[in-house]
């Protein structure tokens, strides 16, 4: 979940960039070759228009250098409904959502699929312009795009989300280059040749010419062996079947529960044969520190380092959780969990008696 921070150079090469790339595009149409003239039927300006308040400016957790406090969302819903990507940030007592126009909202979390690395959030608000990710453009290799998102954190309040122009370079799996770019999501990507790797630009929006919804831009990924970065977006249509799941209560959550409904003899840790790492903080990340031989632990496969993610399908984002939902279960049934050892997701099934 967490990753090494980057060299200033490379940071402040891609700002100074970026920078120009962002001046160029919006105001100097004659930058652009006449084989890729804008749409005769409406300019950059109005579509930037029309998009920016869909997109929103996600704040929580994080803060530290490599680790920033901050990504990016787009609104899916009239309701108040925001796609993100699943990430650090989210993992706070508290997540802000600034729309387009300055309102702050405290946000909950409706629910996520790590597997494909997206979550969604609410806000207490009606009436929001929304994208429709049922009705998601379909690109193909050298199809002219917009990125939205708030790179770098430069966009506060009621400022617009910053974009970047450039086209589709390919769609290809991601799975295709593990070991090269380590990532839990393995489905299709669109390769981009603008530069949206950047820290806070996960969860922009990637539309087509005209603004149509076509992507969700991912969190950075950087080759191993070359220390080259993907600019990179997931298609929609990749991830529609999640949305939906999320949107219907299907996917894991982290919802309050009924005291009452606890057995009279849960499982625990211990009877597991699991240490978590010492609980020093109001939401320590549930890593596993020990395994007792020869425990159901042992015998699941588990090892140190790994992150417990869920249990029972529930969302267990802190030691304390861990603990909590493991007191819903009963020592005779089956304890299903879910952990992450380094960028590959586990599921392993359990039984004390």
């Amino acid at each position: 979940m967490m990753r090494a921070a980057k060299s200033p150079g490379v940071s402040s090469t891609r700002g100074i960039v970026l920078a120009v790339a962002s001046t160029l595009i919006p105001f100097a149409p004659g930058c652009v070759r006449p084989a890729f003239a804008a749409p005769s039927d409406s300019s950059f300006a109005t579509v930037i228009a029309t998009v920016q308040p869909k997109v929103v400016k996600v704040y929580g957790a994080g803060g530290v250098r490599g680790l920033e406090a901050y990504q990016s969302g787009l609104v899916i819903s009239a309701e108040g409904h925001v796609l993100t990507v699943w990430s650090y940030v989210l993992d706070a007592d508290a997540v802000t959502v600034v729309l387009n126009d300055g309102r702050r909202y405290e946000a909950t979390l409706v629910g996520a699929d790590p597997r494909s690395e997206i979550a969604v959030l609410k806000v207490d608000a009606a009436d929001l312009p929304f994208f429709d990710t049922r009705r998601a453009s379909p690109l193909d290799a050298g199809a002219r795009v917009l990125a939205f998102s708030n790179l770098f954190g430069v966009a506060t309040g009621d400022e617009a989300a910053s974009v970047l122009h450039g086209h589709v370079a390919a769609r290809t799996p991601l799975h295709a280059r593990r070991g090269a770019y380590q990532s839990a999501y393995q489905g299709d990507v669109f390769v981009l040749d603008a530069m949206t790797n950047n820290p806070g630009a996960a969860g922009g929006v990637l539309t087509d010419r005209d603004g149509r919804l076509a992507g969700i831009l991912g969190k950075e990924l950087r080759n191993a062996q070359t220390n080259t970065w993907l600019n990179y977006a997931i298609p929609i249509a990749e991830i529609q079947t999640s949305i939906d799941d999320i949107l219907a209560g299907r996917a894991p959550s982290s919802g309050p529960r009924k005291e009452s409904s606890k057995p009279e003899h849960p499982v625990t840790l211990e009877r597991l044969g699991i240490t978590l790492v010492p609980d020093v903080l109001p939401k320590t990340p549930p890593f596993i520190d020990s395994i007792r031989t020869g425990s159901p632990a042992a015998a699941a496969g588990l090892r140190p380092d790994d992150l417990v993610l869920f249990i029972q399908d529930r969302m267990a984002p802190s030691c304390q959780t861990v603990a909590d939902e493991l007191s819903f279960i009963d020592r005779i049934d089956e304890v299903r969990m879910t952990v992450q050892r380094d960028q590959e997701l586990i599921d392993v099934v359990m039984k004390v008696e």
